[in-house]
C-alpha cells in the first residue's frame, strides 16, 4: 500500500485538483480513496493507474455535482484556490507537469460533470480516449465527443493546444514596477482592451463582487488599490513565485498573506487578473510557506 501511495499521490492529487478546483478537497479525495483501497480485493489491482484514477474521478463527479448548490450561494465570483508549484520537489514535479494553466480552471467551471472528467483526463492527465472510455464507463467514440463538446464550450477549437499563455517573470516584474510608478498610461498599455478583472473575496474579506471589465477600469482599480495600501501604516510585501505552475504574486501584509495574484496573458497583454483573497483558499499557500 506505500508503494501505491508513494507512487500515485501526485497523480491522484493533480486529477482531483483540477476535477473540483479545490486543494483541500483534492487532499480529502485522495485519503479516502487509499482508505477505501485497503477493502479491496489485491486481485483487482492489476492495472492501479487506471483503477485508482477511476475512483478518484466518480469521487469528484459526486463532489462537483454537490458543489453547484454551494457555488450558487456562494457570494461575489468563485476562483479555484490556488496552489505553490515548488521547483525541488518530486511529487510537486508531477502535478506541475500535468496541471492546466489557471485560467483554464477558472473556465472548466463552464463544464459538466462528465465533460470535466473526460477533459481533465485527456488534456492535463494524458490518458488515451480507450483508456477514459473504462475510466467514465462511456464508449470510445463517446468520450472523442464530450471531449470536443468541452472545447467547443471553453471555446478552444480541437487543433489548438489548450495551454493559455501565462505571464513570465519579466512581465510581472514590469507591471509592478509601472504600478510602483504610478504610470496610468504604462499599465493600460499592459491590458488588452477588454482585459477583465476577477476577485475572489467569498464573502469573507473586502474584494470586488463583480468583475471589473475594460483596461481603463481595471487599471484605474489596481492604482486605486495600491496607492491605498502603500499610504497606509501596513508593510506591503508582494512575492514572486510559482504558483499553478506559472508565475504568480502572493501579497503580504504586515507578513500575513492577504491575496494571490494570478495573470493570463493573449496577444502580448494581459487578458485576465485573477485575485484570489478568500483566506479560506489561502491555508495551502500559508501551509507552504511556513514549512
Amino acid at each position: 500500500m506505500k508503494e501505491l501511495y508513494k507512487e500515485y499521490k501526485g497523480l491522484l492529487f493533480s486529477l482531483a485538483y483540477q476535477m473540483t478546483g479545490s486543494a483541500i478537497d483534492a487532499e480529502d479525495v485522495v485519503q479516502d480513496t487509499f482508505l477505501k483501497l485497503n477493502d479491496l480485493d489485491r486481485d483487482r489491482l492489476d492495472e492501479p493507474r487506471a483503477y485508482l484514477c477511476k475512483m478518484v474521478t466518480n469521487r469528484c463527479k459526486d463532489l462537483l455535482k454537490s458543489a453547484r448548490h454551494r457555488k450558487e450561494q456562494y457570494v461575489g465570483e468563485w476562483l479555484p484556490e490556488p496552489i505553490v508549484t515548488l521547483e525541488d520537489q518530486t511529487s510537486e514535479a508531477v502535478i506541475r507537469d500535468q496541471q492546466l494553466a489557471y485560467a483554464v480552471l477558472v473556465m472548466l467551471e463552464r463544464l459538466s460533470p462528465e465533460e470535466r472528467a473526460v477533459f481533465v483526463l485527456h488534456e492535463a492527465i494524458g490518458f488515451k480516449y480507450n483508456e477514459i472510455a473504462s475510466i467514465v464507463n462511456k464508449s470510445e467514440v463517446n468520450c472523442r465527443k464530450i471531449n470536443s463538446r468541452a472545447r467547443e464550450k471553453l471555446g478552444v477549437p480541437t487543433e489548438l493546444n489548450i495551454q493559455s499563455e501565462t505571464a513570465s517573470r519579466q512581465w510581472i516584474n514590469r507591471f509592478l514596477r509601472v504600478i510602483e510608478q504610478d504610470n496610468v498610461d504604462e499599465i493600460i498599455s499592459m491590458l488588452a482592451e477588454d482585459v477583465v478583472l476577477i476577485a475572489d473575496g467569498g464573502g469573507k474579506v473586502t474584494a470586488a463582487v463583480q468583475p471589473i471589465k475594460s483596461s481603463k477600469n481595471v487599471a484605474s482599480f489596481l492604482i486605486g488599490l495600491y496607492r491605498k495600501v502603500s499610504k497606509s501604516d501596513e508593510a506591503l510585501h508582494i512575492e514572486r513565485t510559482n504558483i499553478n505552475g506559472q508565475y504568480g504574486l502572493i501579497i503580504r501584509i504586515n507578513k500575513y498573506i492577504d491575496s494571490v495574484v494570478l495573470f493570463h496573458i493573449k496577444n502580448n497583454a494581459i487578458s485576465n487578473i485573477y485575485l484570489v483573497r478568500n483566506p479560506d483558499k489561502l491555508n495551502g499557500i500559508k501551509k507552504m510557506n511556513t514549512q
